[in-house]
């Protein structure tokens, strides 16, 4: 979608609103502060910043079908808690030192206090749903189906690690489950929260799913392609853990033979040099690898759009839609 530099700047100003609003919010949430083991690296989790994603989601989608942002502000601080859940969780998994260009909770701290911390987390992401005004039921119905999904998602990541062949419609499932599945929740129970339709919810779940494939099919290209510092994580990180990438299974599709062998040799968890990482980068950019991630990240992208035509407030589902193609333009 090409914007007039004005609107795309509305766009942004509206996002950046949603966007602190939630920040506020995650300031003043009034944790104890004993016992300091539980609580201190929760309070370093939540205030690292990050683009509050599935939390504006949340509200965009509130107001998409007409309702107040004022009955999904907790829900919204909810699905924030929720995924920094994950990613605490996720860096103790992948023994990361850097998230958001900061130490993780796991290497500030060590694992247990990150388990911890990951684990009363979600608890407090309970007492904030919970805290809803309306739908309660059906809200927690769609919001522990999201934490069972991410949590089977982050399993498949980690049979993955073992495996040596993995297929590229494994990966799609593995990430819809993984990174979907909370993008989904959030615009779902924004739907509910505003009293949408079943056909605003079907559409706006629909979008969220398909957004959170395009996001994490960016992450794989950034890790190879982008700005350390922009990215705040080392670039190549995801090939010296040996993942399973839509880049990796990709490049071994399309591989020749002299490429398989590095190529196994990421599958097979050896220990690469920063020079292998290099070559790595290459193959996968010489196999077209890379653009064939740029086309893929595009078509979801495509998808997710194509389903807000299921949502009858043009005005509302148009900042649903820059957010989309914004979102495939990322640096971080």
């Amino acid at each position: 979608m090409n914007l007039q530099p004005e609107l795309s700047n509305y766009y942004q100003l509206k996002y950046n609103n949603y966007k602190d609003l939630i920040e506020d919010q995650i300031k003043g949430l009034g944790f104890p502060k004993t016992p300091e083991v539980v609580y201190k690296p929760i309070r370093y989790a939540l205030s690292s910043g990050g683009k509050r994603l599935r939390g504006v989601l949340l509200l965009l989608a509130c107001t998409a079908v007409g309702g107040n942002i004022k009955s999904a502000i907790n829900a919204a601080v909810a699905m924030e808690v929720l995924h920094n859940f994950t990613l605490v969780h996720d860096d103790i998994m992948d023994n990361a030192k850097l998230r958001r260009g900061q130490k993780t909770v796991y290497y500030k701290w060590d694992a247990n206090v990150a388990i911890l911390a990951g684990d009363e987390m979600i608890a407090q992401a309970y007492k904030l749903i919970l805290e809803v005004p309306v739908r309660k039921i059906e809200i927690l119905k769609v919001y522990t189906d999201a934490l069972v999904q991410v949590c089977e998602g982050q399993g498949f990541d980690k049979e993955f690690e073992c495996r040596k062949r993995v297929t590229i419609s494994e990966y799609f499932k593995m990430i819809l489950k993984k990174t979907g599945a909370v993008m989904s929740a959030s615009t779902e129970i924004g739907a509910l929260i505003g009293s949408g339709s079943t056909k605003d919810r079907i559409a706006l779940r629909s979008y969220g799913l398909y957004l959170g494939r395009a996001f994490q099919i960016m992450d794989d290209y950034l890790d190879v392609m982008g700005n350390e510092k922009e990215f705040g994580k080392q670039i190549g990180g995801d090939i010296r853990e040996g993942k399973k990438t839509y880049l990796l299974l990709k490049a071994m599709e399309l591989g020749k033979n002299k490429d398989l062998k590095m190529l196994k040799s990421v599958v097979s968890g050896n220990r690469l040099s920063t020079g292998d990482i290099k070559k790595v980068i290459n193959i996968y950019i010489d196999t077209g690898a890379i653009e064939a991630a740029r086309r893929e990240i595009l078509r979801c992208t495509k998808i997710a759009k194509n389903s807000l035509n299921g949502v009858d407030n043009n005005k509302s589902k148009e900042l649903l839609v820059w957010l989309a193609d914004k979102l495939c333009e990322r640096t971080s």
